[in-house]
């Protein structure tokens, strides 16, 4: 048997490709939309891939099944649990097997069993996995998806927050504290294969480490240390943290099946300041992908700048308008290709254009910046209140900790609130460190409010300048 790991840093996103070495039959577990590492490595294992599980409808990014579908001819495993509103539709026209509780199929030599562990998402299913080929006759592992992570489990909410399905937080947490019951059940030796790591929004206390075991979870897991159901409930749906917007399109866009990145338009280059600024003053999106610093010293009016960086993709989720054409200004062609890969993984398809950013700063007059300030040289005007403070931290940093008189505006919904934001005084924009506010003065200074400054260090730098 072969196992192989595929991490993606940006969407803190784990899959997995799962071979027969006797058959040359292999399957990919929660597929990337990119599917082309998993060719490589079949490629040069000697492998056919033959099929693509997904252990539910993914709310943080594409899956890649239905792509492996169209250039393979895989067959999809899917799961058949859950009610009528998370069911996979649209499947007549690629090879499928919907899976229910207990249903088994061989890969080769490899037998799944499917576990449906509901919780995180009402469909939600676990693939136990026994190489038949080595002649066991019990599991080594379980691709558990988003039901257990290392330290951590799926949060219930989801649905709720992000996919407007009020009052299913509740009945989430109650599911999973019965799929826990049956988790606890398995054997220790089992290992734990799931689908994301430290970082991402799929739970809030996710461990850095690839993979544990299930004896090892039943000890430490926060989540396996409480008997008392409502306990549970009330311990797993505080301190989430707010799903990023695009996870109701990925909900969508899961459920009906994606389209194939074929589809999507091509790509054109923009080749003057002319056409440039054309774009931005006809309300076209332009996003420039340089690091803050840089375009904070000068950028063109009317941009907006998410740096391409390892939280790029999130923002881009949270930031980007899902049904506007997208123009995209980096430093150099070598990075092109890596971040059309970042900003389809979460369905941003409706890109249209690019421009190499240093042709169209050189000699510009029009450019326009903004300030990067300490604490301690604008903590009198904070005091005074002569400048507004915009925190655009997260909800449970906030209630943690925060400066007296600032205004809570999460940065993830900064472009839907800027209006709340009065402009008879300097903006100062802050958060944890200075990385996520420099993405919020520039989305500020887009939309016409020019005095703007970005604090340095954040909060955190706040505290230990000021407050200490």
């Amino acid at each position: 048997m072969l196992l192989r790991y595929f991490y993606d840093e940006r969407l803190a996103h784990a899959s997995y490709l799962v071979g027969c070495q006797a058959t040359g039959e292999a399957i990919v577990v929660d597929p990337m939309r990119n599917i082309q590492p998993y060719l490589q490595v079949a490629d040069q294992e000697g492998l056919r891939i033959v099929g693509a599980l997904e252990t539910h409808i993914h709310a943080d990014f594409v899956t890649g099944s239905r792509e492996l579908a169209a250039k393979l001819d895989s067959t999809l495993y899917l799961s058949d649990e859950g009610d009528q509103d998370w069911k996979y539709q649209n499947l007549e026209s690629v090879n499928h097997k919907l899976l229910k509780d207990r249903d088994t199929f061989k890969i080769g030599n490899l037998l799944f069993e499917v576990m449906h562990t509901p919780g995180h998402t009402p469909e939600s299913i676990s693939f136990l996995l026994t190489d038949k080929g080595g002649s066991a006759d019990k599991p080594m592992g379980m691709f558990t998806g988003d039901f257990v992570f290392v330290g951590d489990v799926g949060r219930p909410d989801l649905l709720e927050k992000a996919a407007g399905m009020k009052g299913t937080s509740e009945d989430g947490a109650k599911q999973m504290f019965r799929s826990l019951k049956k988790f606890r059940n398995l054997p220790d030796y089992l290992q734990v294969w799931p689908a994301h790591g430290a970082g991402s929004a799929c739970g809030k206390a996710l461990g850095a480490i690839p993979s544990t075991t299930v004896g090892y979870e039943k000890q430490f897991n926060w989540a396996l240390q409480i008997e008392d159901e409502q306990i549970f409930i009330q311990t797993l749906l505080e301190g989430q943290p707010e799903p990023p917007k695009y996870f109701a399109v990925m909900k969508s866009v899961n459920k009906i099946g994606p389209k194939l990145l074929q589809e999507n338009p091509e790509l054109s280059r923009i080749n003057s300041n002319q056409e440039l600024s054309e774009l931005i003053q006809s309300g076209r999106q332009v996003l420039d992908t340089r690091d803050a610093d840089s375009f904070a010293d000068g950028h063109l009016p009317g941009t907006i700048n998410i740096p391409f960086n390892k939280s790029f993709t999130n923002w881009a989720g949270w930031l980007i308008d899902y049904h506007k054409p997208l123009y995209i200004l980096i430093s150099s062609e070598d990075v092109l290709d890596e971040l059309m890969i970042s900003l389809h993984s979460v369905g941003i398809d409706y890109i249209v254009g690019y421009g190499l950013i240093g042709q169209f700063l050189e000699g510009n007059s029009s450019l326009e910046s903004y300030v990067n300030v300490t604490p301690t040289e604008v903590y009198e005007q904070i005091k005074n209140k002569e400048v507004y403070l915009v925190d655009v931290r997260n909800r449970s940093e906030w209630n943690d900790g925060h400066i007296d008189g600032a205004k809570h505006i999460m940065l993830g919904t900064l472009p839907d609130r800027r209006n709340e934001i009065l402009t008879d005084k300097p903006i100062i924009v802050q958060c944890g460190s200075g990385v996520r506010s420099a993405i919020g003065a520039s989305i500020l200074q887009a939309n016409g409010m020019k005095n703007v400054y970005n604090l340095l260090g954040g909060y955190t730098r706040w505290v230990r300048d000021i407050k200490e």
